[in-house]
């Protein structure tokens, strides 16, 4: 078991590709630096890899107090057992209390082997994270200051939260784009504290030749304006409507996941709790229900504009702007509106 110090320190698992630090890690950073405020404690991140000490220096810029860096030519590529081994060793060392994982492809896969290395407990798909206290309502004692870890739950119909007040260090991966990315302090002062690593060609059971990474075909987070396209659209041919917007507009065509299941556009444009979560100026939905599966991917967008023929979808629960009609004739009336005023 891994020796835990409850006064110590929040961890972020800083996750990087090619010496690239992940959007998710600085975002989750900016949440860990207020956890470790209101704890009273320093927040930190842990970085592995080749050669990333430059990237490393960047998250003191983003919050992190320290850096614990571990730097090794087979840490070059990622690797369950390689990482996992040296983060557990670098846990036990300097004993957080809390270590937050993006839920990446990484970082889903590293957690679960961390934690259950630590004997620790994990909570998956975190959209909140707060500290708390809580009785016990059988002996009646209150545990103080601990990780509240918030997340929907039993397909998205309720929002649960979870606490592990007996199996330390308290682990969570958080969901990508729910935390507002903080803005970098280039004066900010930070320590960097190297990490020996001592790992041979037993500790990788795989040889990577070279890896490969696919780019998105759309850049969804970082849209200012999004049109976005449910089921209610009827067909792949009937989408176009949601090109044509966005075109008009500048926007990003995104959709929900019925849409994408449905075959009217890639999973690359996905928006929702099984997306991309996304907080635009403005989020035009077309055709969209509103499921509160898709409503926790975009209900923090500024302004919402909803087109649907049912005047008791969901969606206008939490819509700014409520267009209830046929999307056939709405949207090109948009789309012809928008052309004139150009």
């Amino acid at each position: 078991m891994i020796k835990v110090n409850r006064q110590g320190e929040v961890w972020v698992f800083a996750e990087q590709h090619d010496g690239k630090l992940e959007d998710i890690s600085i975002e989750i950073l900016g949440r860990a630096g207020e956890l470790a405020s209101k704890l009273g404690v320093k927040v930190a991140a842990a970085v592995l890899g080749e050669n990333v000490a430059e990237s490393a220096e960047k998250l003191i810029h983003f919050g992190a107090d320290n850096i614990y860096l571990a730097e090794h030519p087979l840490l070059g590529y990622y690797q369950t057992c390689s990482y996992a081994k040296i983060l557990c060793e670098m846990i036990n060392k300097y004993q957080p209390q809390i270590v937050l994982y993006g839920a990446s492809p990484v970082g889903r896969d590293l957690a679960p082997r961390v934690a259950s290395a630590a004997k620790a407990g994990l909570t998956a798909d975190c959209t909140d994270l707060q500290i708390g206290d809580h009785e016990d309502k059988k002996s009646g004692q209150i545990h103080k200051n601990l990780l509240l870890q918030i997340r929907p739950a039993f397909g998205g119909n309720i929002i649960a939260t979870i606490i592990n007040y007996d199996r330390w260090p308290q682990m969570a991966t958080v969901r990508e784009g729910v935390m507002p990315m903080p803005l970098p302090n280039v004066g900010r002062k930070g320590k960097i504290i190297r990490h020996p690593v001592h790992l041979t060609h037993s500790d990788l059971p795989l040889e990577i030749l070279r890896e490969h990474k696919r780019e998105k075909k759309v850049n969804l987070k970082t849209s200012r304006i999004i049109v976005a396209g449910g089921a209610g659209l009827g067909s792949r041919e009937n989408f176009r409507l949601v090109w044509d917007l966005a075109n008009c507009l500048g926007a990003a065509p995104g959709a929900t996941r019925a849409a994408v299941d449905l075959g009217f556009i890639d999973r690359d444009h996905q928006i929702g709790q099984t997306g991309t979560t996304v907080r635009p100026s403005l989020y035009v939905a077309v055709g969209i229900s509103g499921a509160i599966q898709h409503q926790a991917g975009m209900n923090a967008s500024q302004k919402i504009i909803a087109v649907n023929s049912d005047p008791t979808a969901p969606i206008f629960n939490i819509a700014h702007y409520k267009i209830v009609g046929d999307l056939n004739v709405v949207v090109p009336m948009m789309i012809k509106a928008i052309k004139e005023r150009a």
